[in-house]
């Protein structure tokens, strides 16, 4: 893939600066509110470009000080591989293994908790951007679990449910947004593309009322462009029940109620790169 050397600028910049009971305890790590209260986490004058983590330097945290990465055990929970001329991140999760569970389930994921330009709060316009690779991946037949996989989330802290995520559902790639009861498929079938890059854009405009949106587009392998894929407008897309004043990014692999009793697939391993917050307001 190909790489930009904004990292390294960022990473300094970065320096100074299902069932619903599961998804709700998915915590990467320590959600700090030590600087929840520094207000907008887009901040007017400088690039739109918040924060562009790509692992180009062969760290597992980008270079990015206090980038959360996995808290499974397991030595393979999250480690690097080759991406073109420099590197991605691949989280592993295997059931029934304790070496993949994290604070009480199974996922292996990194995160943004204490990353300030990984934040957001009410009045945020932001866009993500990430890239994702399904590795090795085992279709779903009919009769299997249907249990999904969730690979990107836009999380409140506090021990909230995400405002959205984006998961694997069967042999599509939906997003959600679980307290609004909100849900799309945006690829209809993943497996011609198992083992390729797909990209992926979700806006937000962050709002405590009914004022903000959601807007999800896609680039498949070949598209030279993004395809806006569903759109959810004059929603309230920061609703968190347990007290909470900012919220953070996380990707990787959480796999909520799936065991092996269930005939869940053993393991799964996904691949991230180029993930990307950029500040909309700006225009």
């Amino acid at each position: 893939m190909k790489k930009s050397t904004r990292r390294s600028v960022i990473a300094v910049a970065a320096a100074g600066a299902l069932s619903l009971a599961g998804v709700a305890t998915a915590q990467a790590g320590q959600e700090s509110m030590s600087r929840a209260s520094e207000g907008s986490c887009s901040s007017p004058g400088i690039s739109s470009t918040l924060l562009d983590i790509e692992y180009a330097n062969g760290q597992l945290n980008s270079g990015i000080p206090h980038l959360t990465t996995t808290h499974a055990t397991a030595a393979d929970a999250s480690y690097l591989v080759d991406s073109g001329a420099d590197h991605a991140v691949a989280h592993k999760v295997t059931l029934g293994d304790p070496g993949y569970v994290s604070d009480g389930a199974p996922r292996s994921e990194s995160a943004t908790n204490d990353v300030h330009e990984g934040k957001f709060v009410v009045g945020d316009e932001q866009r993500y951007e990430f890239s994702v690779l399904l590795k090795d991946w085992e279709t779903w037949e009919s009769g299997e679990s249907a249990t999904g996989d969730i690979i990107f989330q836009g999380k409140h802290a506090g021990g909230n449910l995400p405002s959205f995520y984006l998961m694997t559902k069967r042999n599509s790639i939906a997003f959600r947004s679980p307290t609004l009861n909100l849900q799309s498929t945006v690829v209809d079938d993943f497996r011609p593309h198992i083992g390729q890059w797909m990209h992926f854009r979700v806006d937000v405009s962050w709002t405590d009322d009914s004022t903000g949106y959601y807007k999800v587009s896609t680039k498949m392998p070949g598209e030279s462009d993004y395809t806006l894929r569903q759109t959810y407008e004059n929603v309230k897309t920061f609703h968190p029940v347990n007290p909470a004043e900012f919220g953070y990014l996380k990707w990787g692999l959480y796999r909520p109620d799936q065991t092996l009793a269930k005939g869940d697939v053993p393991t799964r391993v996904v691949y991230h790169d180029d993930i990307r917050v950029l500040d909309l307001s700006q225009g």
